[in-house]
């Protein structure tokens, strides 16, 4: 008896596992297809890092922004424009080398950047802050080229 039961049960969460979440939209995959969308709520720190992007890299011992640096924080004064309300904190990030003391003045550096940027496209100083993490944030964890890139950042926080 105590067999069938757990027979029963264990169907029921078989059958329970399988059911598909509600979908909307046409994935553009044609016949009909479906996909699940979640929307991030306009304004949300959410909305920020899937709408806009959190962060911007650097090149090896440099805290001057690149060109793809600007044009990405170009899209993060518009979002902050966008929503007044919304406050900023600037973490500046850097890769495993180096000295704890000298990176965390690179990671100043490297935050200052992109304050100083984001204040030249208007946006007010009272809204942005920054903070040094030095290299004890790894976004990546690795002793090569390839995390050391992606360890090199600045990421705003929206807050």
């Amino acid at each position: 008896m105590k067999l069938r039961v757990l027979s029963l049960f264990a169907a029921l969460a078989i059958l329970t596992a399988c059911e598909t979440a509600p979908t909307t939209g046409d994935s553009g995959a044609g016949k009909g297809a479906q996909t699940t969308v979640k929307q991030a709520t306009p304004g949300s720190k959410e909305d920020f890092i899937a709408n806009v992007g959190d962060r911007v890299f650097f090149d090896y011992d440099k805290s001057d922004l690149r060109a793809d640096a600007k044009g990405q924080l170009d899209k993060q004064a518009e979002w902050l424009k966008k929503y007044p309300n919304a406050k900023a904190l600037v973490e500046g990030h850097c890769d495993e080398r180096g000295t704890r003391e000298y990176n965390f003045g690179l990671g100043e550096r490297r935050a200052k950047s992109v304050v100083e940027y984001l204040k030249a496209k208007g946006i007010a100083a009272a809204r942005v802050r920054m903070v040094s993490y030095g290299k004890e944030r790894p976004a990546v964890l690795g002793s090569n080229e390839a995390a050391w890139a992606q360890n090199r950042r600045g990421v705003t926080v929206v807050e």
